[in-house]
C-alpha cells in the first residue's frame, strides 16, 4: 500500500502542473489576440503557447488520468459518489484542454477571429470545474 501514497502525490503534483497550464494559456490568448498576425510578437506567443500545450498541459493531463485511473482502481472509488461528480469535472477539463488546443492551432495559422475579450473570459473558466473538484475530492460532500 506504500506505493498508492506515492501515486497520489505523482497525481496531485501533475494536477497543479495541469492546472497552472490551463490558467496560463488563454492568458496567453489575451495577449495574443492583440497581436497583429506575422508579427514578430505573434511568432513569440505561437513558440509560448505550443510549449506550454506540448510540454507541460499535455503530458500533466496524461499523468492526471492514469494516476486517476490507477488511484481509481486500487482503492475502489467505483461506488462513491462524490468520485463520480469528480469525474465529471476531469472530463469536463479535459474536453477544455482540446477545446484550448484548438484555438491554439488557429493562432498558429494566423486564423484567430476572436478577441480578447473572449479570451479573458474562458480564462476563468477551469476554475468553475476546479472548486467542485477540490470540493469532492476533501469535502467528500455525499
Amino acid at each position: 500500500m506504500d506505493w498508492i501514497v506515492w501515486i497520489k502525490a505523482l497525481h496531485v503534483l501533475a494536477v497543479i502542473a495541469w492546472m497552472a497550464a490551463l490558467l496560463y494559456l488563454p492568458r496567453l490568448f489575451v495577449y495574443h489576440a492583440g497581436a497583429a498576425p506575422g508579427s514578430d510578437t505573434s511568432e513569440t506567443f505561437k513558440i509560448m503557447e505550443r510549449r506550454l500545450l506540448r510540454g507541460i498541459a499535455n503530458p500533466s493531463m496524461a499523468v492526471v488520468w492514469a494516476t486517476g485511473i490507477a488511484l481509481y482502481v486500487e482503492l475502489e472509488y467505483w461506488t462513491e459518489v462524490w468520485m463520480h461528480a469528480k469525474w465529471l469535472c476531469v472530463i469536463a477539463l479535459t474536453l477544455l484542454h482540446h477545446v484550448y488546443g484548438r484555438w491554439r492551432k488557429d493562432f498558429e495559422h494566423d486564423r484567430n477571429a476572436r478577441s480578447a475579450t473572449f479570451y479573458r473570459v474562458w480564462n476563468e473558466v477551469p476554475v468553475l470545474f476546479l472548486i467542485p473538484l477540490v470540493v469532492m475530492v476533501i469535502v467528500k460532500p455525499f
